[in-house]
């Protein structure tokens, strides 16, 4: 049975605090950031979660693999999760899937300012064509 697995991780990078959201589904890998201006607590984390994961804004899925989410030892399962939160902060993965994300949105945006100056080109062509015209007319 294949499942969806998520993740989702809090640290501080100065000088704000930010969640990484990781997800694993069918389509891939994918990640989204968040940031959050006070550390939160706890409960606020919760409340966060519950309105706003549909809300996140994931990276395009890439392909990854899944994590192990077999019955694990309850306190191996702690020291784990204790070892985790200590050592390391955001995982590469989701680094890169959040940079991919930065990429496609910047091309987004190349293309829209393209697009911009192509039609403001076209016009400023049509105006010049009219006041030809205009000028030939003799007015």
């Amino acid at each position: 049975m294949d499942r969806n697995v998520s993740s989702f991780t809090v640290l501080f990078q100065p000088p704000f605090w930010v969640g990484i959201a990781e997800r694993w589904d069918e389509e891939g890998y994918s990640a989204a950031r968040v940031v959050f201006g006070p550390e939160p607590t706890d409960a606020q984390l919760y409340q966060w979660l519950e309105r706003e994961w549909h809300k996140l804004d994931f990276s395009p899925a890439a392909e990854g693999e899944r994590p192990v989410t077999g019955r694990k030892n309850p306190k191996r399962a702690r020291r784990e999760a204790g070892e985790a939160t200590r050592n390391r902060g955001a995982g590469t993965r989701a680094q890169e899937a959040l940079s991919r994300q930065r990429e496609q949105e910047g091309l987004a945006r190349k293309r829209e300012a393209k697009s911009r100056r192509e039609h403001q080109r076209q016009e400023k062509y049509l105006l010049r064509q009219q006041k030809k015209r205009e000028k030939k007319r003799g007015r």
